[in-house]
């Protein structure tokens, strides 16, 4: 984290014709968010004043600059990052749509990048009308995995109830199989154990691991790969110091409401792990990449084309994505701080006996 009083949360727009600028808008039109951070939205005022009309939050002030570097502490900033007036078509999926919404991912991230700004949100986009030259990925995540210079990262669903881990994302249902190894699994419960400890400030964290076939195959009789692929890798876990029991059938982890004794689970694919979280924790649901090097969180639902303008949207998952980037900030800041020249430390504690 930087060293000012509050983190600079840098914030995308998104989709301008989805929902994303209508939760941004009702998230900060709460000036109580201020307390927790200065917000820096990558994009256009001209955008924002149009969907501010909209939502009739004439009371709603912000600053704008060009550059980072000329925001305003304390209050909710724009960087205009073009000086084109695209037109606004709420509800379409159209190129202006997916164009605008790189250019403000590109211009938060290269801030992000040069720690310009502490963490960042990222408002839903579309992942058909974003392609590009520039951005040929299945989402954020691909896309800030690259940015990072790194292929070590989990998404993870988090709320208060519990925390979502996957072994494969955005993929093909047919695919799945063929992509789980033990090597996958064991490098995603490390980045979990990591990020559980490092930002969600849990020692020694405890995690479920689903297995791929019902009934976890039966004992090879609907499946082997929990034989062959999931058992192997939990029984590495111990030497490297996981705590991992599994492989727990979904069905019957999630019905019996087993996953509360757990700080986190690792679903082996997406609607596995998807479908209960947002089943159960749909309106405060975050989405978080852990193992990357910056922080992002995104809210858990799409662009919303069919309820945009409509002034219904729901911003209680973005508000969470703030909330949990700010949190997460302070947890790093704190295990640095606590895991910094231990033996320091081990010798004032005896000095103070």
């Amino acid at each position: 984290m930087s060293d000012r009083n509050k983190p600079i949360i840098g914030i995308t727009l998104g989709d301008f014709n989805g929902i994303g600028p209508e939760v941004i808008l009702k998230t900060f039109s709460d000036n109580r968010m201020m307390e927790f951070c200065t917000p820096v939205l990558y994009g256009s005022s001209k955008i924002i004043n149009y969907h501010r009309k909209i939502l009739n939050l004439g009371n709603f002030t912000f600053a704008q600059s060009r550059a980072i570097d000329r925001i305003q502490l304390n209050t909710f900033n724009i960087v205009n990052i073009w000086e084109d007036d695209p037109m606004v078509q709420l509800g379409v999926s159209n190129e202006m749509g997916g164009k605008y919404a790189f250019l403000s991912i590109q211009a938060a991230v290269n801030d992000l990048k040069e720690k310009k700004i502490d963490a960042l949100v990222t408002a839903p986009i579309n992942k058909k009308n974003i392609q590009s030259e520039n951005f040929q990925f299945a989402g954020h995540t691909g896309y800030l995995a690259q940015q990072a210079g790194t292929e070590n990262y989990c998404m993870m669903m988090c709320s208060n109830e519990m925390r979502v881990g996957l072994v494969t994302e955005h993929i093909p249902v047919s695919e799945i199989a063929q992509l789980i190894t033990k090597e996958k699994i064991l490098k995603k419960l490390q980045i979990l154990k990591k990020s559980l400890t490092e930002d969600f400030g849990i020692d020694k964290p405890k995690i479920a691991v689903l297995s791929l076939n019902p009934h976890a195959g039966d004992d090879g009789l609907v499946g082997k790969e929990e034989i062959d692929i999931i058992r192997p890798a939990l029984a590495e876990t111990k030497s490297k110091n996981i705590f991992a029991l599994g492989p727990y059938p979904a069905d019957g982890f999630f019905g019996s409401a087993n996953y509360k004794k757990f700080d986190a689970i690792l679903a082996m694919y997406h609607d596995q792990g998807l479908v209960p979280f947002k089943a159960l924790c749909f309106d405060s649901g975050v989405n978080y990449t852990a193992g990357l090097p910056f922080i992002r969180t995104s809210p858990d639902h799409g662009v919303g084309y069919d309820i945009a303008g409509k002034n219904i949207a729901r911003e209680d998952s973005f508000r969470s994505a703030v909330y949990l980037a700010v949190d997460i900030l302070r947890n790093r800041s704190e295990y640095g701080e606590r895991t910094s020249n231990p033996l320091k430390k081990a010798e004032l504690a005896k000095e103070g006996h």
